[in-house]
């Protein structure tokens, strides 16, 4: 088939089944959903619209430039202690972490000079006197 004739026949299946459809839903509605119609109107009416005193409340809500109520101040003031809460436990988390590892780095340093220290005293050590430790000058 040509690539036509493939569309013309996709598009009729389409109109043939809309018609279809639409029809059954016609056919669905009897004669008391088409009374029930007008009233539920109404109803609809009831759901979209709302009351007088409901909408004046709805406008009477605070504006951009009014004060906020105790409410929600609070709320919000709970959540900045709540915030800096957090933040003041993350950077103490932190010091910690560096504090330690700048002890770790210092005690690897002052072992690694200890070494060092004690390997070149014992390659000059000549024997004649006792170690370096006893053999200090009082100042």
């Amino acid at each position: 088939m040509d690539w036509k004739q493939v569309l013309v026949v996709s598009c009729l299946v389409t109109l043939v089944l809309l018609i279809v459809l639409e029809g059954g839903n016609a056919t669905a509605v009897g004669p008391t959903k088409a009374a029930a119609g007008e009233s539920s109107k109404e109803s609809m009416k009831k759901r979209v619209f709302m009351q007088e005193s409901d909408a004046s409340n709805f406008f009477k809500k605070r504006g951009k430039r009014a004060t906020k109520s105790r409410d929600e101040l609070n709320a919000e003031t709970r959540q900045m202690l709540a915030a800096d809460e957090q933040r003041r436990e993350y950077f103490e988390e932190q010091r910690n972490e560096f504090e330690n590892f700048v002890e770790e780095e210092r005690d690897e340093q002052d072992e690694r000079s200890r070494e060092q220290v004690e390997q070149w005293r014992e390659y000059h050590y000549d024997g004649l006197y006792p170690p370096y430790e006893y053999n200090r000058h009082v100042v």
